[in-house]
């Protein structure tokens, strides 16, 4: 599904300047001599102002119009601007100057309940904004078009009703040269509805193969290129290749010169990256790819290639490699901490730790290194909170004052028990098929739930030890019940 949104480019300066968001506004440029209106907005067209209109006359039909002059390319970087706000509605939008965005909203819709939705959202969020739009949704790009330019009734066009939502419109939804339009006109052709079931010869004979192209663009036989627009990353760097590379030493050269790049711009801006993307273009047409995260933000060179360096054995050249593009996803400032000259004792802040913790990323995965912090919280599940970045800190202290164990389940697990009284501590409980039996046990330590955050029952908890000197922290869900009392294992102590 396509969604076209034509724009009237109505005021963007009624963003900068709110005032004049009831005034009528023209944008002017001066051509043989003459002041030219080239765009105005919704209230002067209103008012019979029309683009390529002499500012004098424009003046003499509205004595309150603002006029500003107008800007090279104007049109091109406003757009630019709003298809680029538009990608949080989907990935791929594309623009079409002089006054039109198209997106690809193929699989994004139902996010919004519904198409017409979908389509409410925009078209408020861009009125919001200051421009007036009239958007339309269809299964092709040359239906959306001329719904959304043509029609005054439905802009939502259900799947495979293209046909019948083009019937009523003029030849010039269709996006025809105005030769061919000219003709149409001359023969009173002036709804689609008269020569759309026409022999394709007869068509083709007397109006060129480009008005089958353009019924079969509308009608989704005929594919229609669309072009996304592509945000490039602000810390990028290319590295085109004379001749295509293959082997590991020439990618590693490759690798190095790209660092020894994007580093100097990070430094000179006092900044290093915290995660990098490498890829590969082959001349085959596929892509090669390889990732890197630091724990903290770095931009020594050396560091990072050795980074690089743990993956290129992974990267397969194929026949070989004619582009490379290193990419920053994620940058950060580079905090220069100054030495301590009496204190030897290293801390998480070492450069020597982090570049540590990076190589065993590298090599294992960084899902296998996890630090933790703690939180304002009793309930066991929110007492900790997972970090990524050796920098952050907490203000709280590891504060354990009954006895937690060092090793928790991601979810407490069932155990059947056998406890003789309320509140009395469990004698023996069955874990994944084998019988512990209790020589020893403390407790019980009830724990609420968070009243304000979730339902649920509180948790009595109890550490005991078997007969071979283990010890488990387990707890009872709710109160004491003879006949349904749950019981669950939630951590391991040392």
């Amino acid at each position: 599904m396509s969604i076209w949104f034509p724009f009237l480019l109505t005021d963007w300066l009624g963003i900068r300047k709110p005032e004049l968001k009831d005034v009528a506004c023209v944008f002017t440029a001066a051509v043989k001599g003459r002041i030219i209106i080239t765009a105005c907005n919704a209230l002067a067209a209103k008012q019979g102002i029309q683009i390529g209109m002499v500012l004098a006359d424009a003046r003499a039909l509205v004595h309150e119009l603002e006029a500003f002059d107008d800007k090279p390319n104007r049109n091109a970087k406003l757009l630019q601007g709003l298809a680029e706000w538009c990608i949080r509605y989907t990935p791929f939008v594309s623009i079409d100057l002089p006054d039109g965005i198209l997106l690809d909203a193929s699989g994004c819709t139902h996010l919004w309940d519904t198409e017409a939705h979908y389509l409410a959202q925009i078209s408020k969020r861009l009125k919001e904004l200051g421009y007036t739009n009239k958007p339309a949704i269809a299964d092709t790009i040359g239906t959306s078009w001329a719904v959304s330019r043509f029609s005054t009734q439905e802009f939502v066009v259900a799947q495979k009703r293209q046909y019948y939502a083009l019937l009523s419109l003029p030849p010039a939804a269709l996006r025809l040269e105005q030769s061919i339009l000219d003709r149409l006109n001359k023969l009173g052709l002036q709804k689609i509805e008269r020569f759309i079931q026409m022999p394709r010869s007869v068509l083709r004979r007397r109006f060129g193969e480009n008005l089958l192209h353009r019924i079969g663009q509308a009608m989704g036989d005929v594919p229609e290129v669309f072009n996304p627009i592509v945000i490039v990353p602000e810390y990028e760097e290319r590295l085109p290749c004379l001749e295509p590379i293959k082997t590991a030493p020439a990618i590693e050269i490759a690798i190095k010169k790209l660092l020894e790049q994007l580093c100097s711009r990070l430094k000179k801006e006092g900044l290093g990256l915290r995660s990098a993307e490498l890829k590969g273009f082959r001349i085959d047409g596929k892509i090669i790819r390889t990732s890197i995260g630091t724990n903290q933000s770095n931009n020594d060179v050396q560091h990072l290639f050795k980074l690089f360096a743990l993956n290129i054995d992974k990267l397969a050249p194929g026949l070989g490699v004619e582009l490379f593009l290193l990419t920053a996803n994620k940058v950060e400032p580079v905090i220069q901490a100054q030495d301590k000259l009496w204190i030897t004792q290293s801390d998480l802040q070492s450069p020597a730790l982090s570049a540590l913790l990076d190589r065993v990323a590298g090599k294992v995965g960084i899902a296998a290194i996890r630090r933790f912090l703690p939180q304002a919280q009793y309930w066991p599940e929110r007492a900790i909170k997972k970090t990524a970045a050796l920098s952050e800190n907490s203000n709280l202290p590891w504060h354990n004052p009954l006895g937690r164990p060092i090793h928790l389940l991601h979810q407490p697990e069932n155990i059947q028990v056998t406890a003789p009284i309320p509140d009395y501590p469990p004698l023996i409980f069955i874990y994944k098929g084998k019988k512990h039996h209790i020589k020893k046990a403390d407790g019980p330590e009830r724990l609420e739930r968070s009243w304000w955050l979730e339902d649920g029952e509180h948790r009595d908890y109890y550490i005991v030890e078997d007969d071979d000197g283990c010890r488990y922290w387990l707890f009872r869900a709710g109160h004491y019940s003879a006949e349904n009392s749950r019981w669950f294992i939630h951590g391991f102590f040392a």
